[in-house]
């Protein structure tokens, strides 16, 4: 009995490894095929790389140089349209941001008119006076001075 086991375990032993050595060959056989396929396809782009930068192209037919130029000016037009695009987003946001600096701007103008009022506002000066130029008002200079100043 323990003969006819260990018979029946190589000829199992034998059986699968003869299956896994046809899956294994299987296997190599298309990864082969797959490697073969990727290859081809990368040396075509290769080659249609070389064709659009302007290189190999004497080999190439009068229909095959029309292909190139009709996929090279769609392309370019795809390359202005998405500067353009590119172009008017950038003026949008310069629109807003000036909108914005103006509107800061017109705030910072009111703030120093008021600040520029609240002397005068909190009494400075005898309100009953008619005369409302004596009373003393601050100014504000900027830039350079004017040349009466220095005369």
């Amino acid at each position: 009995m323990v003969v006819i086991n260990n018979t029946l375990q190589r000829y199992r032993q034998c059986c699968f490894n003869t299956q896994d050595t046809n899956i294994l060959e299987e296997g190599s056989q298309t990864l082969y095929q797959e490697v073969s396929r990727l290859r081809a396809k990368c040396e075509a782009l290769q080659r249609s790389q070389r064709n659009f930068l302007g290189e190999d192209l004497q080999p190439l037919a009068f229909k095959e140089l029309e292909k190139i130029e009709k996929q090279l000016d769609k392309t370019l037009s795809q390359a202005r349209q998405r500067k353009t695009q590119l172009m008017f987003d950038r003026m949008e946001e310069l629109r807003k941001k000036e909108q914005e600096l103006e509107e800061e701007n017109r705030q910072l103008k009111t703030k120093l008119e008021e600040v520029l009022r609240l002397p005068v506002l909190q009494g400075g000066g005898d309100p009953s006076n008619g005369n409302k130029h004596s009373q003393s008002q601050p100014t504000l200079q900027m830039g350079y001075a004017s040349l009466s100043s220095y005369s």
